[in-house]
């Protein structure tokens, strides 16, 4: 019997049956299902050869496919860490270190245990969704003529005008515009600390005043900033540069201060194609999964007591995860993209 500092917490258990309910193999599967599927055969091995024995614990096979295939899965670096013999021993180890657990893990119940039946769940979900959605849609299936169209319905995305962005005091009458701008264009307005003091002490404008009178970038021909001050701030060489004072069409005075520019975007459709393949895809497998899933709830026999969610208490004051280490369950997702 292995000692209870040598079994692994819940938490990690949980995975680790997860798993070896995915991949256990006993010696009667291999019977009757006449060899487990798996990679092929590599240059200079035959179906024989994956199929011969190389461990076996308590009845639980560990072919030399299940080993290969093991070890294919991990990374190209970490392979290139397996290619002697004794290291080989050592993946092979490991392996038995498994199982060893796994089968103590299923003699005591854990396969039972709650928190081992919501992780082997989430796996099986995992798998589910990446059987059926992995080869279902690809962004290869995407036409040129979605693409397009895609690219058309969404211009103002990939061509964008040229922007400016400013800062403004703005005041009701000359002599104090003039003064302002004195100040604005002196030590105290150098810095955006200072002009946004000079903000706070002297700007009528409400709006632009409680932003330290940031207006925010905007285009040429943007309705949202008085036409004066557009020609005025784009008239600006550098982030920095103050102008005025400037004279409003609404009868106001402006000192503006550059604080960003943005060159135009204009980005062709050749451009921004992989992008919008990409875009177009996740879409549709998006929209692909959540109608499998509508179809599967609509074939399930669910019911719901809605009262009854009245007596759930969300305790806010404890750790993530809650008492179990586990939180809701996560959206199943459909394998990535390329």
């Amino acid at each position: 019997m292995l000692q209870s500092r040598s079994v692994p917490t819940r938490a990690a258990l949980a995975s680790l049956l997860a798993c070896a309910l995915a991949c256990n193999k006993t010696a009667g599967d291999d019977a009757s299902r006449g060899g487990q599927p798996g990679g092929s055969a590599l240059p200079g091995q035959t179906e024989a050869d994956l199929d011969t024995p190389l461990a076996t614990v308590d009845g639980t096979v560990i072919t030399v496919r299940e080993f290969q295939d093991r070890i294919n899965q991990q990374s190209p670096y970490i392979r290139a860490r397996y290619t002697s013999l004794e290291q080989k021993k050592e993946f092979l180890d490991n392996l038995i270190r498994f199982e060893v657990l796994a089968g103590e893990a299923f003699r005591r119940g854990l396969d039972k245990d709650p928190d081992v039946v919501r992780t082997m769940k989430q796996v099986m979900i995992q798998k589910l969704m990446k059987d059926q959605f992995e080869n279902a849609i690809k962004p290869e299936d995407i036409t040129e003529q979605e693409m397009r169209a895609f690219y058309d319905a969404h211009r103002d995305e990939y061509n964008k005008p040229e922007e400016v962005r400013v800062s403004a005091i703005v005041v009701k009458d000359a002599q104090t515009a003039d003064k302002v701008a004195k100040l604005a264009k002196g030590e105290q307005g150098r810095t955006n600390k200072g002009f946004r003091e000079l903000v706070a002490q002297y700007s009528v404008d409400d709006a632009s005043k409680v932003r330290g009178g940031d207006l925010r970038y905007f285009a040429r021909d943007t309705d949202a900033v008085d036409k004066a001050v557009v020609e005025a701030a784009f008239g600006l060489d550098k982030t920095g540069d103050v102008a005025g004072p400037i004279k409003g069409t609404d009868g106001r005075f402006y000192i503006i201060k550059k604080t960003g520019h943005r060159k135009a975007l204009v980005k062709t459709f050749d451009e921004v194609k992989r992008q919008i393949q990409n875009r177009l895809y996740r879409e549709k497998r998006t929209e692909a999964q959540k109608k499998f899933i509508e179809e599967l709830r609509a074939k399930a026999k669910i019911t719901i007591d809605e009262a009854a969610l009245s007596k759930v208490r969300v305790d806010t004051s404890a750790p993530a995860g809650g008492p179990h280490g586990h939180g809701a369950p996560r959206s199943p997702r459909a394998p990535a993209g390329n």
